[in-house]
């Protein structure tokens, strides 16, 4: 293939579209495929179990599908998934699965990735997610779509962060994230609402204003979780343009498990 630069080594079992770009001196392994469109830069190493889709670009330096970091990983056949139109910069690490969860380590579709992100096993991450340089992943943390993950942010493995999330420079996640908020520092605090992505991403007032709500019955007026879930359940009523946000309210913290960050 005509744009497989000659000194990149691809095995002959790997599955790549034509019009995939590789650079020099990247590594392809057997076992790995690789979508329309998307563009490999040089010294790149892709192995494992990895399926890659289409228009992505990976810069240079990146491991991709390499083995886990979890002790007790023998090899299993797990496996490291990416959808579609990924941006995935320099020396970022994106790990495959284990068998003692999904097996599989996702990525969705429109995700920016800057330099040295760590991406660990078994995690599960949207669509349209930000991570800013040096963001990491402990193994088995979900980050919802929209989601921006601040630069030099640690996220607990096992932790959940809620669609539409922003998560500042350098915080300590340990606890799950609900959706919508903004949080920040050692130890996790949080700060209010994402106003400023829920306008950008063309939120009406009144589904601000909801969202606003839902903040003040978590954090404002002393309730437990379980008082403050049922009071957001009832604003579907009150509010029923901001039903799919109550809903994912909800869904959300009837699903934590590591309980809510405060």
């Amino acid at each position: 293939m005509g744009n497989i630069h000659p000194t990149a080594i691809v095995d002959a079992k790997a599955q790549l579209d034509s019009s995939v770009t590789v650079g020099p001196y990247t590594l392809v392994g057997p076992h790995v495929k690789i979508g329309a469109g998307t563009t490999v830069a040089g010294h790149v190493v892709i192995e494992g179990h990895t399926t890659i889709g289409r228009d992505n670009r990976i810069f240079q330096f990146s491991s991709i599908g390499a083995a886990n970091q979890d002790k007790k990983y023998k090899g299993e056949p797990t496996e490291l998934v990416i959808g579609d139109r990924n941006t995935i910069r320099e020396f970022t690490t994106l790990q495959v699965g284990t068998v003692q969860d999904k097996a599989r380590t996702t990525i969705g579709n429109d995700n920016w990735l800057m330099a040295y992100v760590h991406v660990a096993h078994d995690c599960i991450v949207g669509s349209n997610v930000t991570m800013a340089n040096n963001a990491t992943l402990g193994g088995h943390v979900e980050v919802g779509d929209w989601v921006t993950v601040g630069g030099l942010t640690g996220i607990h493995q096992f932790v959940k962060v809620g669609a539409h999330a922003m998560l500042g420079f350098q915080s300590a996640v340990a606890q799950d994230v609900p959706p919508f908020m903004l949080v920040d520092g050692n130890p996790l605090t949080v700060r209010g609402i994402n106003t400023v992505g829920l306008k950008r991403r063309d939120f009406s007032n009144e589904r601000i204003a909801a969202v606003k709500q839902m903040h003040k019955l978590l954090y404002r007026e002393g309730r437990t979780l379980e008082a403050a879930r049922a009071a957001i359940e009832a604003l579907a009523q009150s509010a029923p343009e901001a039903a799919a946000e109550v809903s994912l309210m909800t869904a959300f913290l009837a699903g934590a498990t590591r309980g809510i960050a405060r």
